[in-house]
């Protein structure tokens, strides 16, 4: 037990080495360490702000996605109410059909502009050159009044959202009818 002793004692010895500086030394080592400290406090600091930050940043993203369509939805309200009254009318055994179709036309224009104003738009197809980005061909067609690849028939409308395409449109494409050249027979 007496050597772990003096061990203990070396190395405590070694710990508490005196060591001689300059009192000017002596001052800005001690000044150092004062702003060594106060800097370690400021990224402390910082760190722990940084981190409120982002939680709160996560706190608004959270809230945002939650209540993002708010006001389509709002809007949207409009339209179900407008459905309803209609489909109300309807049950209420209304012989009016001409009346029926008016109302339902006004309801699908006022949804249309609902869809407008939130950046929709249709993407125009019969007509066009068939183009992948915008159009989906379903069908092909041979004929001779479209010229090749011209869009024939639009079958489901496409959109876009903001420029963005949403659904591309599904469509019917022209071909040029295939011309039956003679074969020559095939010699033996």
């Amino acid at each position: 037990m007496h050597k772990n002793t003096e061990q203990k004692k070396e190395k405590e010895e070694e710990t508490n080495k005196l060591v001689k500086l300059a009192e000017c030394e002596y001052n800005q080592l001690k000044q150092e360490a004062g702003q060594a400290k106060e800097y370690e406090d400021k990224m402390l600091r910082a760190q722990a702000e940084f981190e409120n930050i982002r939680k709160r940043l996560e706190r608004e993203k959270q809230e945002f996605i939650r209540f993002a369509n708010e006001g389509l939805i709002s809007d949207l309200l409009n339209v179900v109410d407008d459905l309803e009254r209609t489909l109300e009318l309807a049950q209420d055994k209304h012989q009016d059909l001409a009346a029926f179709l008016k109302g339902v036309e006004l309801i699908l224009a006022h949804l249309y502009d609902l869809l407008k104003k939130q950046g929709l738009s249709p993407i125009e197809a019969k007509g066009k050159i068939f183009d992948p980005d915008f159009h989906e061909a379903l069908l092909n067609t041979e004929t001779n009044d479209f010229q090749e690849n011209a869009i024939v028939e639009e079958l489901q409308k496409g959109y876009l959202l903001n420029g963005r395409v949403l659904r591309t449109s599904k469509v019917k494409v022209a071909k040029k009818p295939e011309t039956r050249a003679e074969k020559p027979e095939e010699q033996r």
